[in-house]
C-alpha cells in the first residue's frame, strides 16, 4: 500500500480520530453534523467518525453519553479526551491543535479507551 510514496509510514504516525457520539432525534446534533463535516474537511489527515448512539449500540456500550454531541478524541492508539463539546467549530478545532501540538496530553479514563477501540474495530 501506498509504496514509494513519500508519506511518514503510518506507524510512526497514527492518524488522529475525532468521533462525535450523536444521536438523530437531538436537534442539536443535527446542527453540528453540518460542522462536523466543515471540521473534517479543514483536517484532511485525520479521521472524521459520526456514530449514533442508537445505530451503534454495540460500539458505544456501556458509555453513558447524557449531553449532546459528546467527543471522543484519540490520537490514533490512545484515547485523549472524552466528554460533551460546545457545538462551535472553533471549539473542536482549537481543542485538536492542542492536543497535537502537546505530546504530553494524559490519556483519558479506561471507559475512553475502551469506547476508541470498539468505534475502531466497528470501522
Amino acid at each position: 500500500m501506498g509504496m514509494g510514496s513519500s508519506a511518514l509510514p503510518s506507524s510512526e504516525t497514527p492518524a488522529w480520530w475525532v468521533v462525535c457520539l450523536c444521536a438523530q432525534w437531538c436537534g442539536t446534533c443535527r446542527e453540528y453534523q453540518g460542522v462536523f463535516e466543515e471540521l473534517a474537511r479543514a483536517w484532511p489527515q485525520v479521521r472524521f467518525e459520526w456514530v449514533d448512539v442508537e445505530d451503534e449500540e454495540e460500539a458505544v456500550g456501556d458509555v453513558d453519553v447524557e449531553t449532546f454531541p459528546t467527543i471522543l478524541i484519540a490520537d490514533g492508539q490512545v484515547a485523549r479526551f472524552l466528554g460533551p463539546v460546545l457545538p462551535q467549530a472553533q471549539v473542536l478545532g482549537r481543542m485538536l491543535q492542542a492536543m497535537q501540538g502537546d505530546s504530553r496530553t494524559p490519556a483519558a479514563d479506561t471507559q475512553a479507551q475502551a469506547l476508541f477501540q470498539r468505534i475502531a474495530a466497528s470501522r
